[in-house]
């Protein structure tokens, strides 16, 4: 594999209107983040993903942009930016911008246009069909918010356009190559400014199957899922091989894609050595137990669940090019209330679960709060949830016949608020994220879980994780944990998930105890040093490490 100079990098996901608030105003911001820089260097963070800070009604939280070359006042100005991409690469971190370019916002002039001269030049960039009243839409697929991917063109009650997510996010046509130039052009300026690269949205989606066409109804709706459609869409790696070309390979930028559904031959197209991308992010975790029926329906995950995704994504890849490893973003719940049992948020699992997630080959991807082990932001109806998808959900589960104590149930399960709840600084008010009124509630358990009771605590999670990107970084095992092979140890041990990270003259051993009770794992040779535990004692006798609940340890092998 060709080294790059993100490979031993740990990146960090911000999402800027919930990380810290400098102005009073209750919305985060850049200049928030730029003061919060020295904190992400002395964590350890050397790549740093901004979610959408450009102009936006908001309607998507940013990701439906109506200026791509511009900052949301919101967020500050383009002074501001500059000033952060400044102080970040004076302190060895990359700045990675949120590139969304399936869709735009419709208060974005392309779409203006569009809707004013639907014939004319951009009423080509989107996909605009005419459509008499009454008459059959062009297509049975559900947008991913819920509804018929149709709405009717503003001032043509005769003409509807096409939106895989909000109605106020148009899909761009990308077989338009004036919508491809424009884009690409978008691309590099941003890059000449100085960001390091992007984070890919959604792009799966900006391959369309042509002829649009029904598929068999999932829902009792009448529609059917998008990745119905997705599944059989042909050449999408043709049209990002083209924008790499134009755009990232030019400047030898980082780029992550946010993949789903992609076809296993297309792998190596993504991430192999000439891939489109850098890498992408691993959501074979994160899908578990979904259903197409919603939300209401998803099963829960189990540890052994778990542990079968996680090797399972490993050695898809093995061969090909590096994942990115996470448990959480901006659309998940927080890992540690997903992947844990329900009431088990010690301490010591939070610290489980991030140790053999960011064990794994790939670039370990943080989001904001995960490592001082943030977690779900309870609500207690409807009407204070934010979240566009989280509130399709509540009726979709409605409508499946829970009660509405029921479907709020679900919602405080999988909504994306629970990701998006203002970062906890520490016990002050607000968490200390702002001095005004936040614009998203505070997790009530922000007195207990917050940096400043994490960072002198030589127990808590957040010096837990500060230890794991340290030995990452460390020359004496960096060539292991970042290049060295995985391989699944005792796999059939029920709740115990262990494997190998093998280099050239070096073995680590990654192992936990994924339950409440003790179990002993037999070792496969001698013990040269305990790494890192979870715990105060790794117990390892006669052979057996004797592992207590929740138990987490890195052992390197003599």
């Amino acid at each position: 594999m060709e080294r790059k100079w993100w490979h031993g990098k740990t990146a960090y996901q911000i999402y800027p209107k919930s990380f810290c608030d400098s102005n009073g105003d209750g919305i985060g911001d850049l200049p928030g983040i730029t003061g919060k820089l020295d904190y992400l260097q002395d964590l350890g963070i050397e790549i740093l993903w901004l979610s959408p800070v450009y102009p936006s009604p908001l309607a998507d939280q940013g990701y439906d942009i109506s200026d791509y070359c511009g900052i949301d006042p919101r967020f500050g100005t383009m002074a501001d930016m500059d000033r952060l991409l400044a102080e970040a690469r004076a302190r060895g971190i990359r700045v990675v911008m949120d590139l969304v370019v399936n869709h735009c916002s419709d208060e974005h002039p392309w779409f203006r246009e569009a809707c004013r001269d639907p014939g004319g030049k951009f009423g080509r960039w989107f996909y605009i069909r005419d459509h008499r009243p009454g008459a059959p839409l062009p297509c049975n697929w559900r947008s991913v918010f819920g509804g018929s991917v149709w709405s009717p063109l503003p001032g043509h009650p005769d003409k509807l356009y096409l939106h895989t997510f909000h109605k106020k996010q148009p899909d761009l046509n990308w077989e338009n190559p004036e919508v491809r130039d424009e884009i690409y052009r978008m691309i590099n300026w941003w890059l000449e400014k100085g960001v390091s690269g992007f984070r890919i949205d959604a792009i799966i989606n900006i391959r369309k199957k042509h002829p649009f066409r029904d598929y068999p109804a999932d829902r009792a709706d009448g529609l059917s899922a998008i990745e119905n459609m997705l599944a059989e869409a042909e050449g999408i790696t043709d049209l990002l091989g083209e924008m790499a070309d134009h755009t990232f390979r030019k400047y030898d930028a980082f780029t992550v894609g946010e993949v789903f559904h992609e076809k296993e031959a297309d792998l190596p197209l993504f991430i192999g050595e000439h891939g489109v991308f850098s890498t992408m992010f691993d959501f074979g975790e994160n899908v578990l137990g979904e259903s197409p029926l919603g939300w209401y329906a998803r099963k829960t995950v189990s540890p052994e669940d778990y542990k079968r995704a996680c090797f399972r994504s490993q050695k898809r890849v093995e061969n090909v090019g590096f994942l990115c490893s996470i448990i959480e973003n901006h659309d998940e719940p927080r890992g540690v209330s997903h992947y844990l049992p329900e009431g088990v948020h010690t301490p010591a699992a939070k610290k489980l679960l991030g140790g053999l997630n960011f064990m794994l080959r790939g670039l370990p991807f943080l989001y904001q709060g995960q490592e001082i082990g943030m977690e779900n932001l309870p609500c207690g109806s409807i009407d204070e949830v934010d979240d566009i998808s989280a509130r399709d959900q509540y009726q979709v589960a409605l409508d499946a016949g829970l009660t509405p104590e029921e479907a709020v149930a679900v919602i405080n399960r999988f909504s994306r608020d629970n990701a998006r709840s203002p970062f906890q600084w520490d016990a002050g008010p607000n968490a200390g994220f702002t001095s005004g009124t936040p614009w998203l509630r505070v997790n009530p358990n922000y007195t207990r879980i917050n940096l400043a009771a994490q960072r002198d605590d030589p127990d808590s999670v957040w010096r837990f994780y500060k230890r794991l990107i340290a030995l990452r970084r460390n020359p004496v095992y960096c060539e292991t944990i970042v290049y060295g092979a995985v391989e699944p140890y005792l796999e059939e041990q029920e709740n115990l998930m262990a494997y190998f990270r093998r280099g050239a003259g070096q073995t680590l051993l990654v192992a936990g105890n994924f339950q409440g009770e003790a179990q002993d794992m037999a070792l496969p040779g001698a013990v040269k040093a305990v790494l890192l535990s979870n715990l105060e004692d790794a117990a390892l006798q006669s052979g057996v490490f004797h592992m207590a609940p929740w138990q987490f340890a890195i052992l390197e092998l003599a």
